[in-house]
């Protein structure tokens, strides 16, 4: 493989935690957090959020369809930044020390126009990218192929100087069938190998 001329993250949990379960087992206990969860589809709600949906409109007309649920389900805009949370520090580590050898960085996440603002806002990490490109101004998901096609129209790079982190395996193998190098995130220490490993940082930039 050739020496990655770019490295590119997912956002939920590769930099930021991303568990709205967790979240909503604090705010409503387990047993009911589960039943709101059987009963309205929040993760197909999100989607349409990540492909470029109003939040509040969305989640308007979700509570609307659900008014037993409409408190609980309104959490999802006013208490998003709850939900994505904390960072992930060891990450952030590794893009600041990517960012000082001046390694293009780049962000590919499903994720929405304006929770995306909303994470700038908090998390100043993201800024460290050279650019962001969101499922939001694509209309795209990963992992279907146009988002990932998008990228490398938008680079000018070959697939195979992509170096790409993401925790969800069906992402990593379509970034795969294209030609990316990738790594399955699960942690932190193995991003860091895995960036070491590829001759983008040294083993003392990449530990924490």
């Amino acid at each position: 493989m050739p020496r990655p001329e770019a490295v590119i993250f997912d956002i939920g949990n590769v930099l930021i935690e991303w568990r709205p379960e967790r979240y909503f087992d604090r705010l409503l206990g387990a047993e009911a957090r589960r039943a709101l969860f059987a009963e309205v589809d929040l993760h197909g709600m999100n989607d349409r959020i990540d492909r470029g949906e109003a939040l509040e409109t969305v989640v308007a007309e979700t509570a609307a369809r659900h008014p037993r649920h409409a408190a609980a389900i309104r959490h999802w805009q006013h208490s998003w930044i709850a939900l994505a949370s904390p960072e992930i520090a060891g990450s952030a580590h590794l893009v600041q020390a990517l960012a000082r050898r001046r390694v293009p960085l780049f962000i590919l996440s499903n994720i929405g126009h304006e929770t995306f603002e909303m994470a700038r806002a908090r998390y100043p990490v993201l800024d460290l990218f050279d650019r962001a490109f969101l499922s939001a101004r694509t209309g795209a998901l990963k992992p279907e192929p146009a988002i990932y096609a998008h990228v490398e129209e938008q680079t000018g790079l070959r697939p195979e100087t992509l170096l790409f982190a993401d925790d969800r395996a069906e992402n990593i193998a379509a970034a795969a069938r294209r030609g990316w190098q990738t790594h399955l995130f699960t942690d932190p220490g193995g991003w860091a190998a895995a960036l070491v490993e590829a001759g983008l940082l040294d083993r003392q930039d990449a530990a924490p």
